[in-house]
């Protein structure tokens, strides 16, 4: 009977640690995409440089979000892409393009595409899906990355959830939250895209990772850099900005 107690009592605890582990990998994840997206908004002005063998394109960005259901993308150079927007509102996406005068709705189908040509993909961009609410999280260990010690988190697809990628493997540093690397797989569990940060400075009063590559595994000589140089966190931004109306008109 004392045996059968005590292994209730073991099997207990360790259902307990268990589901705390869990907690707090999914608390870990939750401050990371803060520390980019501010508890109630942010304003962001950055580059891409999309890298390939023969040539090399440059692309100039300013964003805005609001929490996780809002969130509009302002293309300001170069001059034939200038004036291009891409809005989310909570699950739905659109995307303005002057030079043919015409708004599209982007279906599900189309979140895992290449972004303008780049290695992100329109989620990335966008984040139609947040790694906090549409993933499972397990945190596996802890390990160091450039000098960082953090920790390494699974990300796997709660049932049901429309995402991209199959699974996620993330490193987080203790400290500060900062995404420093993440690797990106598809259903079958192949390894897709490699994204490192790097530059941590402090931009709008916080460190941030101000450099993040994308690298597809399968392609060399192929990434894309997104540089940001100016951020702001917290400013209100009303929910009108983020209207299909306004995306003729936002500068």
């Amino acid at each position: 009977m004392k045996k059968r107690i005590i292994f209730i009592i073991g099997l207990l605890l360790r259902m307990a640690g268990s589901g705390l582990r869990a907690q707090d990998a999914t608390e870990i994840i939750r401050k990371a995409e803060e520390k980019f997206r501010g508890v109630k908004s942010s304003q962001s002005e950055m580059t891409m440089t999309i890298v390939r063998p023969t040539w090399t394109r440059t692309i100039s960005l300013k964003s805005w979000s609001k929490g996780s259901d809002y969130a509009l993308i302002l293309v300001t150079a170069p001059a034939r892409d200038k004036g291009t927007v891409f809005l989310k509102v909570k699950k739905e996406v659109w995307n303005w393009m002057p030079s043919i005068d015409r708004t599209i709705k982007l279906p599900p189908s189309m979140m895992s595409q290449s972004w303008m040509g780049s290695d992100f993909t329109n989620d990335d961009l966008v984040r139609e899906n947040t790694l906090s609410e549409d993933y499972e999280h397990k945190l596996l260990g802890e390990e160091v990355i450039d000098g960082y010690e953090c920790y390494k988190i699974e990300l796997t697809p709660k049932e049901g959830a429309a995402v991209v990628w199959g699974k996620i493997l993330m490193w987080i540093s203790k400290k500060e939250y900062l995404q420093l690397k993440a690797e990106f797989y598809d259903e079958d569990g192949y390894l897709v895209n490699v994204m490192k940060g790097s530059n941590v400075k402090e931009l709008g009063g916080r460190l941030l990772p101000t450099r993040l590559e994308m690298i597809p595994v399968e392609e060399e000589g192929h990434k894309t850099i997104m540089e940001y140089h100016n951020i702001v966190f917290d400013q209100p931004i009303s929910d009108r900005f983020f209207t299909v109306q306004n995306m003729k008109r936002v500068r």
